[in-house]
């Protein structure tokens, strides 16, 4: 996205509060991945469309985006999952402190590995996928076998610095290689004959792909 349509957008976006702006800036200085106003502002929009009464998060990093869907959705439970021992550590004191402890619940651990302590929780109504780019492939075949019927999968950075369509070139081997993987990911993300996706440029990419329902066609 052009920088100044970006800066024009970014404009109307409504203040957050005190806490949220914390932990934004908190992310800044610690060069911690949350998603990017634009990206993040889309999908609650389209949470509050949706209305999802359980979402599984899948990456919490320092539990923004987990309290961010929190916040704007009263009625809905939120389960994240996070390896990062730190990042838990971290996440779990920004609920305690929003005081949101009895609607958000952190699964710690290797979300490949925790499909069975997710499902005892679900099924969700919405996914949100965040987290190793390299695996978001396996992460949406295993976790949409917990989906609801009519549910949509959200699924961050699917443009991933402009790289994945050639504006943004780089050196940067890792970077290139994460493109790579990405680009990939899309490709076979329109392929699922099972969901229908699009991608919008908001953010770093936001892909929602959302579940037919085979039963009505």
């Amino acid at each position: 996205m052009d920088d100044s349509i970006k800066s024009y957008l970014e404009s109307f976006i409504q203040e957050r509060n005190l806490f949220f702006k914390e932990l934004e800036q908190f992310a800044v200085e610690h060069r911690v991945p949350i998603m990017e106003p634009t990206g993040i502002e889309t999908m609650l929009q389209m949470l509050r469309i949706q209305n999802p009464k359980r979402i599984l998060e899948i990456g919490t990093a320092i539990g923004y985006s987990a309290l961010r869907m929190a916040d704007v959705l009263q009625d809905a439970q939120i389960v994240t999952m996070e390896m990062d021992e730190v990042r838990i550590e971290q996440a779990m004191a920004n609920i305690k402190r929003s005081e949101m402890e009895s609607r958000v619940t952190v699964i710690e651990g290797n979300a490949l590995d925790l499909y069975e302590k997710a499902a005892a929780h679900g099924p969700y109504d919405a996914i949100f996928i965040d987290a190793a780019k390299g695996q978001y492939v396996k992460f949406f075949n295993m976790y949409k076998e917990l989906l609801t019927k009519h549910g949509c999968i959200y699924t961050d950075n699917v443009l991933f610095k402009g790289i994945v369509a050639g504006n943004n070139q780089t050196e940067n081997k890792r970077l290139s290689s994460v493109a790579e993987k990405i680009k990939k990911f899309n490709h076979w993300l329109f392929e699922q004959k099972d969901f229908t996706t699009v991608i919008i440029p908001v953010g770093d990419g936001l892909a929602i792909s959302k579940k037919i329902d085979v039963g009505s066609l």
